[in-house]
């Protein structure tokens, strides 16, 4: 099994950026592809963001296009969220994924595995 671990999280003001990283460790080569969710308070879960192993395949919520950025060091087994310009409606806990799958699906029953989450809150 591939355990994933998040990083980055924390309070921002709207406006300022921020990354956030996923880790694999144990069964990595099962792990073709990493997507990012986000959880709100009282929300359901949304997809963000989802890259495959090689990088040459993403998907990027359109919503989020032209502010979240990912991207992945695949030597180093971690993949990345860049998030800018954020707002309070970005306020969640996001969490990382792994999928067997060479498809950076936006659909949570691709994933087989979870990460615990990082909180980011965007507040003035």
């Amino acid at each position: 099994q591939v355990r994933l671990t998040e990083a980055g999280g924390g309070l921002v003001q709207p406006g300022d950026s921020l990354r956030l990283s996923c880790t694999a460790s144990g069964r990595t080569f099962t792990s073709n592809t990493i997507g990012w969710f986000r959880v709100a308070a009282g929300g359901d879960r949304e997809f963000v963001a989802a890259i495959t192993r090689n990088g040459g395949n993403q998907n990027i919520a359109d919503s989020l296009k032209g502010r979240f950025v990912i991207s992945r060091d695949s030597a180093e087994n971690t993949v990345y969220l860049q998030m800018n310009s954020l707002k309070p409606e970005d306020t969640a806990v996001y969490y990382c994924a792994s999928s067997g799958s060479q498809i950076p699906s936006s659909r949570p029953s691709y994933y087989n595995s979870w990460g615990q989450g990082t909180r980011v809150t965007v507040s003035s």
